[in-house]
């Protein structure tokens, strides 16, 4: 299968992995927008959930416009890289997808609608890619906390695919997985648009609704 003229991205097996480093990329203190802490420690009370939605930048100003959240980072996840930079995630020699680590309070919001955000804001069918943009690391991922969202991510992953299809687009290609390392992204990603409102962001739905949390079983 060849993609705009080009091999179709593959991930790299972990003994090929590019080596990474020791020492961590430290996110900034403040979020440029909600203001609240980016790092550890956060109130325990709280919920984290890490989504890939392609580029990075678009994806992040989703989840901090909702209510409910306390605060986002982006960073790289699901490779075998330890402590990443940018380059190296974008030469699809460490695995990593770029994610959104949202944090965010269950007495709030939910679950449910963190993934109905996650599924309507990006197309989950175009596998290594989105839109444009090409590469391993702008892959479909939900990388789960707990057994609860592990749960509620398969069963909305089997509602919206049922409903793309309904729609006629392809197959769901996103990756569902536990939680693994994050690593935060360099300090001038975090909230990108809001520094640089007129900056790139190549994010876009399919226009079909997700059907997670809408029903009277999900209440």
């Amino acid at each position: 299968m060849r993609l705009f003229g080009r091999r179709t991205p593959e991930l790299p097996a972990e003994g090929a992995a590019l080596p990474g480093r020791e020492d961590e990329i430290p996110p900034p203190d403040r979020h440029e927008v909600l203001g609240t802490p980016i790092g550890p420690p956060l109130p325990a009370d709280l919920e984290t959930l890490d989504v890939g939605m392609g580029c990075f930048w678009g994806a992040e100003r989703v989840f901090w416009e909702a209510e409910g959240v306390y605060t986002t980072a982006v960073g790289y996840a699901g490779g075998h890289t330890p402590n990443p930079t940018y380059e190296e995630v974008c030469s699809g020699r460490t695995g990593h997808t770029e994610v959104v680590r949202v944090v965010f309070d269950p007495e709030q919001t939910d679950i449910a609608t963190m993934l109905r955000l996650f599924w309507e804001n990006h197309d989950p069918t175009q596998g290594m890619r989105q839109g444009n943009d090409v590469g391993t690391q702008y892959r479909s991922a939900i990388y789960w906390h707990s057994p609860d969202q592990r749960e509620a991510a398969e069963r909305s992953r089997r509602d919206y695919r049922d409903a793309l299809r309904a729609a006629g687009h392809g197959d769901v290609t996103t990756e569902i997985a536990e939680a693994g390392p994050f690593y935060y992204a360099e300090p001038y990603h975090q909230q990108y648009l809001a520094k640089v409102p007129n900056g790139y962001c190549g994010l876009g739905g399919t226009g079909v609704v997700c059907p997670v949390g809408t029903r009277a079983t999900d209440a």
